[in-house]
């Protein structure tokens, strides 16, 4: 079986690694030959820090569908056609807000040192802080500190993006049309209904939606629709499911 994993709130909390729980739940889960795919708002770059080394090489799904990789090797990148892309930065412009903005690999901030989407940016020092008007091609976009809401959502239902709301933070997450985690993992070959996804937030949805059995972590109403089942945010009983799920899927009488 494969096993998809969102990573924030759902195996990994408050920004740190992997804990050791949950990393030896998913060694045992490729010991016995399933696949471990991770799918996560954070670009590929941010993303390698909370997995240990020997999950580098993994398939994973980047910027909720914006990139994928696997083998150590960025795959695919989707990034804002160039008359989008000049919108989104007047409305930046226009009522100055802060944001994080992704291009390929290299990034621009403008937001507070201590916002705390900071410290999950590029902490092994990866990449480069860049201008903004150094940036060609830009994948993702978060404006943080969101003044008002309704207005900027306004304006974004005009343009041709895909926009996730992070609960009460005032983050809007601004990608190009058409990405998602599902698109993402269909980059990576996965078909409807062939793996088992985990996932806490409403960037999961699509994946919920095609999964063959979908585990809310936390609860969402975004995700109540999808999921088969619903385990609090506490690595032990992941971590003890985790276990449960990899006997029944190695011994196919109790899957």
């Amino acid at each position: 079986m494969k096993f998809v994993f969102d990573l924030d709130g759902t195996l990994c909390f408050q920004g740190k690694p992997l804990g050791v729980a949950i990393v030896n739940a998913i060694d045992e889960l490729t010991r016995r030959g399933h696949e471990v795919i991770f799918a996560s708002a954070r670009p590929i770059r941010d993303l390698l820090p909370v997995l240990p080394p020997h999950m580098h090489h993994y398939p994973l799904v980047g910027g909720n569908g914006a990139f994928a990789a696997k083998d150590n090797h960025i795959m695919s990148t989707v990034h804002f056609e160039a008359d989008t892309q000049k919108h989104l930065l007047a409305i930046i412009e226009e009522h100055r807000l802060p944001y994080l903005i992704d291009g390929e690999w290299d990034y621009a901030y403008t937001g507070r040192d201590d916002h705390p989407i900071r410290r999950n940016v590029d902490p092994q020092r990866r990449a480069r802080q860049v201008p903004l008007t150094s940036m060609d091609k830009i994948v993702k976009m978060a404006w943080l500190d969101v003044p008002d809401r309704k207005l900027l959502l306004g304006k974004l239902s005009a343009l041709p993006v895909v926009v996730h709301e992070h609960g009460n933070e005032g983050i809007l997450d601004i990608s190009p049309p058409g990405i998602d985690k599902w698109s993402g993992l269909i980059k990576l070959g996965l078909e409807d209904k062939s793996y088992v996804a985990f996932g806490n937030d409403a960037n999961d949805a699509t994946m919920f939606q095609h999964a063959h059995t979908a585990v809310m972590v936390g609860s969402h109403p975004s995700l109540k629709p999808y999921a088969a089942e619903q385990l609090p945010p506490d690595e032990t009983v992941i971590a003890r499911r985790l276990h449960a799920f990899c006997i029944a899927y190695s011994n196919p009488k109790l899957a």
